[in-house]
């Protein structure tokens, strides 16, 4: 029998219909939906997905567990995941669940859960989730009118979009905007958002097919809207990814402005008000040593945190910081909600071209990042990378050749068989050089079956 996906830093992940199996979701769904019933009976849970094809299958047998152990479903549908975040803690449900992988390849699906509080869902609770699947049959199964149903979500839909609408502090009236959905769950609500608000649109990979979903597209991907942003002359381009937690924008030039860049240009535009208490920023490791620089000469506090967004929201709510996030785009704004949200993103930046008159390459010059390579080595499998000497042995020559005036961080990905190596320093050269030979390092230990 194969062994269950388990627990990672964003849900279990898996291969759709062979490690993440329709069998595997009903028994979560009724492992899941008994426990979180346990704190909250009788509330329900919010269930939503991207536009992945395996989404129907993987969601129909969720809920199907969900409610054969009485918990009654919202099923909202292809929604991104913050707003699965944002109706969990509207609705006063118990918990909710998104089921998408979201930058992953399409044939990738996962399950993940948040709290009732919209925060990702804590982790005694999904330890205890993973050790009781195996009991999932012994879990009381209602007859009669104890079987859970299936709620119409109403205007639960609207009231996120909505919600997201007045995070733009007023109309994006002649502002031009270049928007890839990446085929996925951004794909309809994401539009309606930005015409709500006045703004002129042209979309990209906003038609989602079940197999197109981040295909050479979305954030992941940027190079196409880069180009057509500079092509036609647009304020602004927006890339989200497949769950549309993230967005990477792109300046009225057609260069890359990712979520380092974007904290920075809000931080220094928020600086010494009640949007930046205390003056802080939660970063992550990985991100780049020129925003730290960049932050710390306006009086602005950068606090690290481990790589992910439930790290870096924990690290947000210990701190009392207003702004976190990661390179990658995954930024958390805590004055507008609980966890990342790709649209909430564009238009705090949208926002602030509209508020200086100012374009987004100007803004983003006021972060000035050091040269940086990250490279993603696929592995035969990740445990036991840490104790292997010949890596730590090429990482300490890397350190040593850069000396005081760069880093190297070698980290496993939470999510996916990769072991990631970025370095930094001032020359791009030498960090191509020193990433080569650890990643080849990797490639040769860890890449194939011992």
């Amino acid at each position: 029998m194969t062994e269950d996906p388990k627990f990672g830093t964003d849900g279990v992940r898996g291969l759709a219909n062979a490690d993440l199996s329709a069998f595997f979701a009903f028994r979560l769904g009724r492992t899941a939906g008994h426990v979180i019933s346990q704190a909250q009976p009788g509330s329900p849970i919010v269930v939503g997905r991207d536009t992945r094809l395996s989404g129907d299958m993987l969601e129909a047998a969720l809920v199907a567990g969900m409610l054969s152990v009485g918990v009654n479903v919202i099923r909202l549908g292809v929604i991104p995941t913050p707003g699965v975040s944002y109706i969990t803690q509207l609705a006063g449900a118990a918990a909710g669940a998104v089921i998408s992988a979201s930058h992953n390849p399409m044939p990738d699906n996962g399950i993940k859960f948040f709290g009732a509080d919209g925060r990702k869902l804590a982790d005694e609770i999904e330890t205890e989730i993973e050790n009781r699947i195996d009991d999932f049959e012994q879990f009381p199964s209602p007859t009669g009118a104890g079987v859970g149903r299936l709620v119409e979500p109403a205007a639960l839909l609207d009231d996120y979009i909505q919600h997201v609408i007045r995070t733009a502090g007023g109309s994006l009236a002649g502002m031009k905007v270049i928007m890839d959905c990446a085929n996925g769950a951004a794909s309809e609500i994401a539009p309606r958002v930005f015409r709500a608000l006045g703004a002129e649109l042209f979309l990209m990979h906003c038609s989602p097919d079940g197999a197109n979903i981040n295909a050479g597209c979305g954030a992941l991907h940027p190079e196409g809207l880069l180009r057509a942003v500079a092509d036609r002359g647009a304020d602004l381009g927006v890339s989200f990814d497949g769950d549309a937690d993230r967005a990477i924008l792109a300046d009225e030039r057609g260069r890359l402005v990712d979520g380092d860049r974007v904290m920075g240009i809000c931080a220094l535009a928020w600086r010494e008000t009640d949007r930046l208490p205390g003056n802080q920023v939660v970063a992550t490791v990985m991100s780049n040593m020129g925003l730290e620089i960049a932050l710390r000469g306006a009086g602005i506090t950068v606090h690290r945190a481990p790589v992910g967004d439930r790290h870096v929201a924990e690290m947000m709510r210990e701190t009392g910081a207003g702004i976190g996030g990661e390179k990658s785009g995954h930024l958390l704004f805590s004055r507008h909600g609980v966890t990342g949200d790709g649209m909430v993103t564009a238009l705090q930046v949208a926002a602030l071209i509209r508020e200086t008159g100012r374009p987004l390459s100007d803004l983003a010059a006021s972060i000035e990042e050091l040269p940086q390579k990250l490279v993603n080595v696929p592995v035969f499998r990740r445990r036991g990378w840490r104790t292997q000497p010949d890596l730590w042995d090429a990482v300490r020559r890397g350190e040593a050749e850069l000396g005081d005036h760069g880093r190297i961080l070698v980290r496993a990905s939470g999510t996916e068989r990769i072991i990631r190596v970025m370095a930094e320093g001032p020359e791009q050269t030498q960090l191509d050089r020193i990433v080569t030979q650890i990643a080849t390092v990797i490639q040769d230990k860890m890449g194939q079956p011992a």
